[in-house]
């Protein structure tokens, strides 16, 4: 693969790059504070709100007392870690990877589809395709171009042995 560094992409592409992945790392680490900074957060209402093809799976992770204690503190600290990562560009390879499945597990337990319905309010009317899978998309296009090679601390650890 090639490094971004030797491609030619122009400053505000590069700039656009850099700009979604420090933008998704602050929606991911606020995300992440806010369930941290509330005692009574729990995923229990999300995930017994599910919807779809693993709507079982996710009742009995909510149904489970030390499953359910599990999935809210990876979910807090995976949110924080995975926010960090991408914000400060360190490990962004690694927190793009980890954002992509805890995004794909949030659309898989309220998958927009006809007919789900939701306790949970919405922002909006979705058909397929709603913030989270586009989230989730980016991610992708993020861990395929390393920005933080180049702008972020990964810079620093990664081409130090170069």
């Amino acid at each position: 693969m090639k490094n971004i560094k030797d491609c030619n992409y122009t400053s505000s592409q590069y700039i656009a790059l850099i700009f979604c992945r420090v933008l998704i790392g602050w929606h991911f680490l606020y995300e992440g504070i806010v369930k941290l900074m509330n005692p009574n957060w729990s995923a229990k209402a999300f995930l017994m709100d599910s919807n779809g093809l693993f709507k079982s799976l996710f009742f009995e992770m909510a149904q489970n007392k030390i499953s359910l204690h599990l999935v809210d503190i990876l979910n807090q600290w995976g949110l924080i870690l995975i926010g960090l990562g991408l914000m400060i560009g360190l490990f962004s390879r690694l927190s793009s990877i980890l954002g992509v499945v805890m995004l794909g597990l949030f659309y898989l337990s309220h998958p927009p589809i006809i007919g789900a319905n939701y306790l949970l309010p919405s922002e909006g009317s979705y058909l397929i395709v709603n913030k989270n899978l586009i989230e989730l998309a980016s991610l992708v296009v993020i861990y395929l171009f390393p920005t933080s090679q180049t702008i972020g601390v990964d810079r620093f650890i990664f081409n130090r042995y170069r």
